[in-house]
């Protein structure tokens, strides 16, 4: 039986969009239907940078074109930076499923969930693109997403705190009003994609919070705690706002981290 760490590192290497996408749905219909190990005689090897194609050229994050809703071009541009990091999701779900080992099985379950969901949401933004007469790649964008995935990839409960709760979570709190401004620009087709978004993605960043909490507990770390300084250690600029106080607690925020949070916004 193949196990899954080879098959999600399959899906990690995979440059071609079509070829990550098809290795996506097929590991995760296998591991679904038993067909897939959690055993291997070969531990993880370091992943500098996933599988991608040629484009989009990856430039700073300040070189990243502008997103102004007021034309078509602007609109474009703003979907492609949520493709983006919906195509970067796809590997950091896979990555974390390849690179973190003896966990319970649920976790896996969990982020090849994940997987499939990104993907899921890829394709619709992608879909949106190709009907505004532009495509994935056409427009630079940035890393940030998988330079810290790269930061934390030496332990899994530093990583669930920091991707999931930190980056990932930023998109709970700007996509309400992102929603807002193309109601009021009438855009209710990039509306409905990003509504499906926002309602997974709270999933996700609760599945993250779910298992930084457990890891804290099977090492006997104060959550609340470890989570300010990882935020003060790695996040050295500032903390932006404000944040979905409502969807930042379905993901599992609790009260003492929000007000931490906005703690270390005002104090920057």
């Amino acid at each position: 039986m193949e196990n899954l760490f080879d098959a999600a590192e399959s899906c990690l290497s995979a440059c071609e969009i079509k070829e990550k996408l098809q290795l996506t749905e097929q590991t995760a219909q296998a591991w679904g239907d038993g067909l897939l190990s959690l055993e291997s005689k070969s531990a993880p090897k370091p992943v500098d940078e996933p599988g991608r194609p040629e484009k989009p050229i990856l430039v700073s994050a300040g070189d990243v074109p502008k997103r102004q809703l007021g034309t078509p071009a602007g609109l474009a541009a703003l979907i492609h930076a949520v493709t983006h990091i919906e195509f970067n999701a796809i590997n950091l779900a896979w990555d974390a499923v390849y690179r973190f080992r003896d966990l319970p099985q649920q976790f896996y379950n969990d982020w090849v969930h994940i997987a499939i969901e990104e993907a899921y949401h890829f394709q619709l933004l992608r879909q949106r693109l190709n009907e505004l007469n532009s495509d994935y790649g056409d427009l630079p964008a940035h890393n940030g997403l998988w330079d810290m995935a790269r930061h934390t990839a030496f332990d899994p409960l530093v990583r669930m705190a920091l991707v999931p709760r930190v980056l990932e979570a930023r998109g709970l709190d700007v996509t309400p009003g992102i929603i807002e401004r193309l109601r009021q620009a009438g855009d209710n087709r990039t509306i409905a994609v990003l509504e499906i978004i926002l309602r997974d993605e709270v999933g996700h960043v609760a599945i993250g919070s779910h298992w930084f909490k457990y890891l804290c507990q099977q090492r006997q770390l104060d959550s609340e705690q470890l989570f300010r300084e990882l935020i003060t250690q790695y996040f050295t600029g500032r903390i932006c706002g404000p944040f979905h106080y409502e969807a930042r607690q379905r993901a599992g925020f609790s009260a003492a981290e929000l007000s931490a949070l906005e703690h270390l916004r005002h104090t920057r």
